[in-house]
């Protein structure tokens, strides 16, 4: 039987960040709040309530709101078309979906 406590949400989404920190991703900042970058530009972080939020193409987005396994990420009621807010935490997903956002 395992016995291992479950990572909570901040430290599983640190994990999988620091297995993909390279040249080029790397931690940095995102509305206060930590996030992982790549090429300088936004890839991923979590969000208040500790659901993971990627940066992927709008058509990747849509599918993942269709499939149920996404929400659109709309801070203050402006809906980001790019952006997608995973809310139950999932080592695997969260982990493919990370590497598609710094690749």
């Amino acid at each position: 039987m395992d016995n291992e406590v479950p990572m909570d949400n901040e430290e599983l989404f640190w994990d999988i960040a620091e297995e993909l920190i390279c040249p080029g991703v790397e931690e940095g900042t995102m509305m206060g709040s930590r996030c992982l970058r790549s090429g300088g530009k936004f890839a991923a972080m979590l969000d208040r309530s500790g659901g993971l939020i990627v940066k992927l193409t709008k058509d990747r987005v849509s599918g993942l709101i269709d499939e149920g396994v996404g929400q659109p990420f709309a801070p203050a009621g402006k809906v980001f078309s790019e952006w997608v807010l995973i809310p139950d935490p999932d080592e695997g997903r969260w982990s493919a979906l990370m590497g598609e956002a710094v690749a």
